[in-house]
């Protein structure tokens, strides 16, 4: 039996996604009637099909087709968490995942909606179950994960094959136990955000002292939300 997703497959053939040096963000070049991007990274771009609007397609570009077997592979040892989309195939360049509704905790910030400890405690539970399952929870952050009805949601495994922690799951708990009350409901401006995030890339996590960059990021916001 032909799975109900691949009736995107024949629009998916009309999109190219491009990638680029330096980690940039990929180009999509091609338009396909009913196909609508809804995320753009640096390997891949994610669309949804209008006809088949619950799956949702990762589909990466020509650089990046080994990391496509990779994260297939993940989220195949992950298969029926709740914790994650769920995956349902792929195509030549491309995964076919469930599509979940919700939003970043990044765009929480900005709009000022209050992110509970529950979500906090779901990625807990979300990197044990990972953990469990022989891979390695890293590049856990505000951009890959959803609020959805109260709870977290992780929507992005393309790293936890990769050895080592990059200790950015750690600094969100410490920043959101520490410094998150301070600024809770409060709509966070956009400069803002990314200059701390331009700060932190430039720091490095391994040798980042989390209490002087919340100093530092604490100034910058009470001086500068002015």
């Amino acid at each position: 039996m032909i799975p109900g997703w691949k009736e995107a497959d024949e629009a998916l053939k009309n999109i190219e996604v491009q990638g680029h040096e330096n980690n940039q963000p990929v180009t999509i070049i091609g338009f396909a009637e009913g196909l609508t991007c809804v995320g753009i990274g640096t390997d891949a771009a994610v669309f949804r099909y209008d006809k088949i609007p619950n799956y949702v397609f990762k589909v990466y570009s020509s650089k990046s087709f080994k990391k496509k077997e990779v994260e297939k592979d993940v989220y195949v040892r992950l298969k029926w968490s709740c914790f994650f989309p769920q995956f349902y195939g792929a195509g030549s360049n491309y995964i076919v995942l469930s599509f979940e509704q919700g939003i970043t905790l990044y765009d929480c910030l900005l709009q000022g909606i209050p992110i509970s400890e529950q979500v906090i405690q779901d990625v807990e539970e979300a990197r044990e179950f990972v953990r469990s399952r022989g891979l390695n929870p890293r590049d856990i952050h505000l951009k890959n994960i959803i609020l959805q009805d109260g709870r977290g949601k992780i929507i992005d495994v393309s790293e936890y094959m990769k050895e080592g922690n990059d200790h950015r799951w750690e600094h969100l708990v410490w920043a959101y136990k520490n410094f998150y009350p301070l600024i809770s409901g409060i709509q966070m401006p956009l400069w803002i955000l990314e200059t701390i995030k331009h700060w932190y890339f430039g720091i490095g996590s391994a040798s980042l002292m989390i209490q002087n960059f919340s100093r530092r990021v604490s100034q910058l916001f009470f001086e500068g939300s002015k």
